[in-house]
């Protein structure tokens, strides 16, 4: 049985901090490398959503994020583009909607 109070989030942050602490690269960078990772896989809006803070935090645009579909989509497809687009229309419509909760 997993343990902790949260074992599937609780092992994500966990993947996710041996990946920053092996990288070198800039946190602008990093959050562009897996936009287009996140494309190429055809990732569930979740994990786009979990994508969107670091981002933004890390400065990435809207502009920034086309600019990543567009070069990437040669490479993965239009399926694939396409589906990216809506899913992160969809993340950002959540991420928009739980903000605007937490203001309430």
């Amino acid at each position: 049985m997993a343990r902790g109070e949260n074992p599937v989030l609780e092992t994500m942050t966990d993947i996710n901090a041996v990946s920053l602490a092996s990288t070198e690269l800039d946190d602008r960078s990093l959050m562009l490398v897996r936009i287009a990772a996140l494309a190429a896989t055809d990732a569930p809006v979740m994990s786009y959503l979990l994508h969107v803070g670091p981002a933004e935090d890390a400065g990435v645009t809207v502009e920034d994020v086309e600019d990543v579909l567009v070069a990437v989509a040669p490479i993965i497809g239009t399926p694939r583009t396409m589906a990216a687009v809506g899913k992160i229309a969809e993340a950002l419509g959540i991420a928009i909607e739980l903000g605007s909760e937490d203001t309430q």
